[in-house]
């Protein structure tokens, strides 16, 4: 059995210093955003500590949408979007879109990668990478962290990667938003109650 080494005097003075710095004052005013790479360290350390503990995950795309719109479209519906329902919540910030998603097959074009522009990701790089945004929000105290799409071909990865964690981590701290997306099943329930809700 291997002895624990006590710390060197280097390394209590690193963390000594890393610990002076992660508890500072925020030295100017807090930004009004709620998207996360707009923010500093420190303004996000203060709104968690305020009981800012959700976090959505928003997923975008760049495929074609026909010959009047930008190949973005789903990257920018989701600006507005995020930050409606984070400011709405009140207690939620926006991770940066990812905006590349899976679109189609690649080396045999599938899909909208038969449009020129479109950029594609394989599946399996595109659960990689929600896994990694998601971990690294959890591993800083995020309790809710909320996938939601803006484009059909990203919705079963999020439903994948959102299982996966949750299992992983022993609780429920993912959440796929299918709804999101299909507001079309919204406004049908609705209707059959009824109501008239429009979209």
């Amino acid at each position: 059995m291997q002895r624990e080494q006590a710390p060197t005097e280097t390394q209590v003075a690193e963390d000594s210093a890393l610990q002076d710095e992660l508890t500072m004052e925020r030295p100017i005013e807090a930004l009004n955003s709620i998207w996360i790479e707009e923010l500093t360290w420190i303004e996000i350390r203060d709104a968690m500590a305020a009981g800012t503990k959700t976090v959505i995950i928003p997923t975008g795309g760049i495929e074609q949408n026909g010959p009047y719109v930008a190949m973005g479209k789903h990257n920018y519906v989701l600006q507005g979007a995020c930050e409606g329902i984070a400011r709405e919540l009140g207690n939620a910030l926006c991770a940066p879109i990812v905006k590349l998603v899976p679109e189609g097959g690649i080396d045999e074009p599938t899909g909208h990668m038969r449009y020129p522009g479109t950029i594609s990701l394989r599946e399996e790089t595109f659960h990689a990478v929600l896994d990694d945004v998601a971990s690294s929000l959890q591993a800083h105290g995020f309790e809710n962290i909320v996938f939601i799409g803006d484009s059909g071909g990203n919705q079963d990865g999020m439903a994948v990667v959102a299982d996966r964690l949750n299992e992983r981590w022993g609780k429920s701290i993912a959440h796929y938003i299918p709804e999101f997306y299909d507001n079309i099943s919204i406004v049908e329930n609705d209707r059959s109650k009824g109501n008239n809700l429009t979209i």
